[in-house]
């Protein structure tokens, strides 16, 4: 049988591609409460893939769809927490919610997933949060609120708009917490954003 010049490479380089073709033909958007969910993201330049996703109810009402957006999936909630890579929340609204609730909400998950002691320490940032949910104002049912999470702290966006910046890493893991810490805003939810 003859010889293929740089047969053996050539075979090689269709069995990589073929492979990753595979890799990336699963990552789909996905569907939640009539709500398209992208399969990816990015924060800061670097590229994100959706963890999970899942709707946030308050009684029966729908408030929002949740997406977690990550450097690698992981189902290990700490380990998303303590991370010094670029993260992301996206909070898609499902009715219209005044900021005083949606900060009130936010401010309730540090308290129930913070020791006092540290959310005493992180009185500062929870105040420039509210400032910038107050100046968010009003969001209405579709609008976008992202949380992009980094080893510096958190900057928050409304609509793909920047909001501000709150500098302090140990107040952006506190704030990742409200989804994904022991007493979340939802348990449902908490294990929709790790995959499950």
């Amino acid at each position: 049988m003859p010889s293929i010049p740089g047969g053996r490479y050539a075979v090689l380089s269709l069995v990589l591609s073929a492979c990753l073709a595979g890799g990336f033909a699963h990552a789909a958007d996905v569907e939640i409460a009539g709500v398209k969910v992208p399969a990816a993201s990015s924060s800061g330049g670097q590229a994100l893939v959706l963890n999970g996703a899942g709707v946030r109810s308050k009684f029966i009402v729908k408030v929002y769809v949740a997406a977690l957006y990550a450097t690698g999936k992981s189902a290990d909630a700490a380990a998303l927490i303590d991370s010094d890579l670029p993260r992301r929340i996206e909070l898609r609204l499902l009715r219209d919610v005044d900021s005083k609730s949606l900060d009130g909400a936010l401010q309730d998950g540090l308290r129930d997933n913070t020791p006092a002691p540290e959310l005493a320490a992180l009185k500062a940032p929870a105040e420039r949060l509210s400032a910038l949910m107050a100046e968010i104002g009003t969001v209405r049912e579709g609008d976008v609120i992202d949380l992009d999470f980094d080893a510096r702290g958190v900057s928050i966006m409304g609509n793909g708009q920047l909001r501000g910046r709150i500098d302090s890493p140990a107040f952006a893991r506190a704030l990742l917490r409200v989804w994904l810490g022991d007493k979340p805003a939802q348990a449902s939810l908490k294990k929709a954003l790790l995959g499950n």
